[in-house]
Formats: C-alpha cells, structure tokens, sequence
C-alpha cells in the first residue's frame, strides 16, 4: 500500500490538542518546548488551557497546529521507526500545512517554521483592514459554477475561489460586499447554502498580497533544503522537489487558491492509496471520504490513535 501524509491547516486548532502526547511522549514535549523557545512565546500553554479566541488567532493558530503535526512525526519516528521516505512517497498540507508537510519532510527546521508561520499569520491579519474582507463556503456548487459566480459578483472588487476543498465545497474569499453578492448570486442560481465564515481575514485571494511581499522576504532568508519526499503543492497539485521553486510556489500560495481535492486525486493518480492526517482535528480525512470514497484515510492525534497505527503495520 503506498502512503501520503497529510497535514491540517488553519481551522483545525482547539484548546487542549497536543496535550494527550505532551503527556504521553517525551519527544512531543521536546517540540513544544522548541517552539515555545523560537517564538518567545508560551504558545504550549495557550495550546492546552488558553481562551479560545486567543489560540484562533492567525499568529498563533498557525504555528501551534504545525507544532502538533511535528509532534505526531517525531512520535511515529521514535516510537515506531517510522521514517521517510521509507514510509511514505508524498507529503501535503492544507495552506499552512504546506509548512508542517515541509518541516516533516525535512525542508525547514523546527524553530525556522515555527517563525515564519508566526510571520505569515500576522502578515495575513495586518493585510487587510477589519470589516473589509470576508470568506463564504458554497455548499453544493462544483469548481466551474463557483468560478462563474465569483467572477459575475465581482464588479471590480476582489472575489475569487479560494479552496477547492471537495466536491460542493468550495470556499470564495475577497471584498465583503463582493462575497455577499456572491451569496445572492448562488442562491439565484439554486444553491441556497452558502455559509459566512468566521476568520479575521480574506485568505488566498489578490488582498493577500502585502503578505506575500512579506513572505517572500522571509522565505529568501531562511534555509530550505530538498525534501525527503516531493510536496505536493496547493497551488499546482503536482509533485515537487525543487527548493528554489517551493519557495517561489509557498508565496504564491498566499494570494493563490488551494487546490485541495485535486492534490487528492493527483495522488490517487501516482498509486497513493492510504492518507494519513497528522495533527489536530480530522478535517482533511473527512475531505478525503468526499473525494474519492476508495481511498482510505485515517486521523493521527492522540496518543491512542499512534499506537493503533503503528499495531496495524
């Protein structure tokens, strides 16, 4: 069976994820301690018993969701010598999951990702003005439709398709009156479930791109080494390796749309047959049932959840 592991992004994150393996493993608790000591920051214990609203967030969502992943990873490493690219041919992640994907398969350090995930957060946040921007979910609504509603609802303002999570599910981003237009729209046109989405601000969309011009400074400054496995990129669903032009694409992939379902079956094209979804929440593993009900997909994030795997090998 050929395996890819995948990593959550931004809406995955609750109080109390990672406790359980901090609690469990000692190379857990080593993670979060690294990162805790990259970013100057008590982001562990904001992680296990902090307000809500603080872990949500951009800054400190970001880097405290790819902590978890990495906890997973050293994990599965030292407790069941699971180790790529032996035990894997391809790594994803899901927008900030680009970073987790890549630390794992050992394209950034620890500390490095960590700090640039905090930059990227608070680039996205300070991009665009509070109340200007806004996200909707148009439920039922294949890629092509959505494309055309956006661009319909745009009348000169920023509207665009921001993920293409899953079948009938494809998340719009840009103006806020641009995607309230765009809601009426999708309801003129027969799809009456549209879903505002609570985040502070319009990802991967053209507003981003004061913090692309910011990532692309950070990234130009901190090593990034071959992966051990290709990165299978969102914002071109195919396989990659090169580090100059993961670079160029993790820019991109600030203002650019997520390509999710067809990283899914670009995978699924190359023999993959088995996901894993390292870290907090089971997001992705339920995208993945939506995609392609054959493929089999499985969640990573307590310490039961290891040992079970790790059994079934």
């Amino acid at each position: 069976m050929k395996r890819a592991l995948i990593f959550p992004g931004q809406g995955s994150q609750a109080i109390g994820m990672g406790k359980s393996l901090a609690e469990a493993f000692g190379e857990a608790r080593d993670v979060f301690q690294e990162v805790d000591d990259a970013l100057n920051q008590k982001l562990t214990q904001l992680m296990f018993e902090g307000a809500p609203d603080d872990l949500k967030l951009t800054e400190n969502a970001q880097p405290a969701l790819m902590a978890v992943s990495i906890a997973v990873i050293r994990v599965l490493d030292k407790q069941g010598h699971f180790v790529l690219p032996e035990a894997a041919c391809f790594v994803a992640g899901h927008s900030l999951g680009e970073y987790s994907a890549l630390s794992a398969a050992g394209s950034f350090g620890l500390a490095d990702t960590a700090r640039l995930l905090k930059k990227r957060g608070q680039s996205m946040q300070q991009a665009v003005p509070v109340g200007l921007g806004s996200m909707a979910a148009l439920i039922g609504v294949d890629l092509a439709t959505a494309q055309q509603i956006v661009a319909d609802a745009s009348l000169g303002e920023v509207c665009t398709a921001a993920n293409d999570n899953a079948p009938g599910q494809i998340v719009i981003s840009g103006h806020m009156t641009a995607i309230d237009r765009a809601i009426a729209l999708a309801a003129e046109r027969g799809f009456k479930r549209s879903i505002k989405l609570p985040v502070s601000a319009p990802f991967h969309c053209q507003l981003m791109q004061p913090a692309a011009d910011v990532m692309k400074e950070a990234l130009a400054n901190v090593k990034l080494n071959t992966p051990v496995v290709p990165l299978v990129a969102n914002i071109t669903a195919e396989a990659v390796s090169n580090a100059d032009t993961i670079r160029e694409l993790l820019v991109q992939q600030v203002t650019g749309s997520v390509r999710w379902r067809e990283s899914i079956l670009y995978m699924k094209s190359q023999g993959i047959s088995e996901l894993i979804e390292c870290g907090a929440g089971s997001v992705l593993t339920g995208l993945t049932k939506r995609i392609d009900k054959e493929m089999v997909a499985l969640s990573l994030q307590s310490p039961e959840d290891i040992e079970n795997f790790l059994k079934k090998r």
